[in-house]
């Protein structure tokens, strides 16, 4: 098969080689899935860069590794165990670069094998091109949003509403009967925010947050926050939300090493969850992949694929998502015409 890999950290012009590899074989369990599309997330380039604790340790570790985590395809073979019927299946993927043992199953190649509870069933009405953008960012912002259970009757604050995953939290959020405030940096990206069903949309750029929340709700503040960035915003969050809250938190870009206010968020008894999609019990990942599923087929997701690169492009790409201000879902073409 076809594919990109690295065996070395480093910019991805000068790493990122490509090839032929042996076409992987499913083993008991697993499915092999003929790749459609492969999505780039930003923890992609950070892997391939060996930047941070945990994303870095895969160079040394491994002689070869095939990027992405994010990707959509059509199953071609199965494994020991898993059902025959599902080859033709057209799917979505959870992680198989990180689940592999050998980091060599990637979707930037034309086949990957990863669990068969990983390759979802694509509902008829969503494209292979849709199906790509699911993977972490969707199930990053249900795994962050759910928890503790429902958010029916809650208010949820979306930091990053405009992202990857803070466009699928907005959405869940409204599905799961929550008023939902997201914050922006512009109006256009408001307008989009607004459009998926956002209640009230701010700008960080330019609204007082602490004054605006307070009006919103009542002068109580939100029972939930989804945070993109943790570190920068580690202060903010005591202004915007209600004693006994919870703040979710996936990243934190701005600022790695933050310094933790111990005594004025005990005192507001706030709960902080710090979340890593691919630790998360099997339970909680099994739950978010039939619950995101089951919005699709009802037509009640929608998905934003900001660029499609040609497969001979994938070192531009990576360039392009750590350099470019790239709104949306940046993909891969590998097998357009599965769809």
């Amino acid at each position: 098969m076809r594919a990109w890999w690295f065996e070395k950290p480093g910019p991805a012009k000068e790493v990122l080689q490509f090839g032929e590899l042996p076409d992987p074989e499913a083993g008991p369990g697993e499915v092999r899935v003929r790749v459609a599309y492969s999505a780039i997330n930003p923890t992609d380039c950070k892997r391939r860069n060996s930047v941070g604790p945990s994303v870095g340790r895969d160079i040394g570790r491994f002689d070869r590794v095939t990027p992405h985590n994010d990707g959509s395809g059509v199953i071609d073979a199965v494994g020991e165990g898993v059902d025959p019927s599902r080859v033709g299946e057209r799917v979505w993927l959870f992680g198989p670069q990180a689940d592999s043992p050998d980091k060599s199953y990637g979707t930037c190649a034309e086949y990957c094998v990863l669990a068969s509870r990983k390759a979802i069933k694509l509902p008829d009405n969503t494209s292979l091109a849709e199906g790509a953008c699911l993977g972490v960012p969707a199930v990053t912002a249900h795994v962050s949003l759910f928890p503790d259970g429902p958010v029916t009757g809650e208010t949820v604050y979306v930091s990053g509403a405009s992202g990857r995953v803070g466009k699928y939290a907005v959405q869940l959020a409204k599905l799961s009967g929550a008023t939902v405030i997201g914050c922006v940096g512009s109006a256009d990206k408001a307008k989009d925010v607004a459009a998926l069903g956002c209640d009230h949309v701010l700008n960080y750029k330019t609204d007082d947050l602490p004054k605006e929340v307070k009006a919103l709700t009542g002068g109580e503040g939100v029972d939930r926050i989804i945070e993109v960035d943790f570190g920068t915003n580690i202060d903010l969050h005591r202004d915007l939300i209600k004693c006994n809250g919870t703040v979710s938190t996936y990243g934190s870009p701005g600022v790695h090493e933050s310094v933790f206010k111990f005594y004025p968020n005990k005192f507001m008894n706030i709960v902080y969850r710090m979340v890593t999609v691919f630790r998360m019990p099997t339970e909680a990942l099994d739950l978010a992949f039939k619950e995101i599923t089951e919005h699709m087929e009802a037509g009640k997701l929608s998905h934003h694929v900001g660029v499609t690169y040609p497969f001979k492009d994938v070192p531009q790409a990576h360039v392009d998502l750590e350099t470019a201000p790239i709104y949306g879902v940046v993909a891969v073409a590998i097998n357009e015409g599965l769809e």
